[in-house]
């Protein structure tokens, strides 16, 4: 599959690096996750969690937007709904030296839609492409993007996915991962959300033939590197979730190599371990918890013999005061090589 042209050389290589993503999961994808998940690949592009553009700009939670210069390409996803204080936390990302600014056109929690921003935004297209036009001003040479559903409640997809693509790639916003679901904001929790609306692949894969010089990337149920392999036949990019989390090491350790072409050997789940070793000594050494690094490495052995003694040992014993390296240490020997 072909990568779009650009005369930015910024701009070519995110979208390389967005054949395939990390998607942005609340509580999930904090800064230690992504550390983690850039051991595994070095070309994956990762996300962070949610950040609302209210926290940022007017509750100075500037620590949200902390990371390690090692996750580069990492890009921040912003939810708002007001066009100038996203441009103002726009700029924060900017200064920060995200390499890319989201804008969360899916979430379906009651906690969003009470702020108007997430999936209600599929009903206004026209703010959103207010919205994203006032962060494009803001954010100099950082790409902005956006993540969306097909549609929300009792909208029509095939009548609202084209007709908001169309309004916001008229803003010049190039680059868009699509849900391949509906959000239902009544009646369904976040997490019904994520499940029992149907996937529709097939109409995402019209919108790419629909409008082909966007990059558009997939998301929705994809749960394994095989099927990201199959969905780039028809996209120029695909963007994984749950499973990237739960099973990290399936889906991210042969990424480079499936993905994007790399010659050199993938490295073992052993190895991307003991790469942490010095990452987690020197949070303990700042005051932090093992387990708020460990809680992310718990299915990196899934379907591995000694992945459930692995889990079980982080989880009883990464919590307690003291925890160090020695509690990783043990877990990872009941792992054979």
């Amino acid at each position: 599959m072909l990568v779009q042209k650009t005369d930015n050389p910024l701009k070519s290589r995110l979208e390389m690096a967005a054949r395939l993503s990390v998607a942005p999961m609340m509580d999930w994808t904090d800064r230690h996750c992504r550390y983690f998940h850039r051991l595994m690949s070095r070309e994956v592009l990762l996300y962070t969690e949610m950040v609302t553009s209210p926290a940022l700009v007017r509750g100075g939670a500037l620590h949200l937007l902390e990371y390690h210069d090692a996750e580069h390409p990492v890009a921040l996803q912003l939810g708002g709904s007001d066009p100038q204080e996203l441009a103002a936390a726009t700029r924060l990302c900017v200064e920060r030296g995200y390499d890319e600014v989201n804008l969360n056109v899916g979430c379906p929690s009651d906690r969003v839609q009470s702020g108007t921003f997430g999936a209600v935004l599929m009903r206004d297209a026209a703010l959103v492409a207010d919205c994203v036009s006032a962060m494009k001003e803001a954010s100099q040479d950082i790409e902005i993007t956006v993540k969306c559903r097909i549609g929300v409640d009792d909208q029509i997809p095939e009548e609202v996915l084209p007709d908001f693509l169309e309004k916001i790639s008229a803003t010049g916003v190039n680059r868009i991962s699509i849900h391949a679901r509906k959000a239902w904001l009544q009646g369904l929790s976040p997490k019904e959300n994520r499940d029992i609306p149907p996937l529709d692949y097939p109409l995402v894969y019209r919108m790419k033939q629909e409008f082909p010089d966007l990059h558009l990337s997939i998301n929705g149920g994809i749960a394994t590197l095989a099927e990201a392999v199959e969905h780039l036949e028809h996209m120029d990019g695909v963007m994984i979730g749950r499973a990237a989390y739960h099973n990290p090491g399936d889906i991210l350790l042969t990424a480079d190599r499936d993905i994007y072409g790399a010659t050199s050997d993938p490295k073992t789940g052993h190895q991307v371990v003991e790469e942490m070793y010095s990452y987690i000594e020197q949070h303990i050494a700042q005051g932090g918890r093992l387990n708020a690094i460990t809680r992310h490495m718990l299915g990196l052995f899934a379907g591995r013999p000694g992945a459930r003694l692995w889990r079980r040992t982080l989880s009883e014993e990464g919590h307690k005061p003291g925890a160090g390296i020695d509690v990783v240490e043990k877990a990872l020997s009941y792992v054979p090589e």
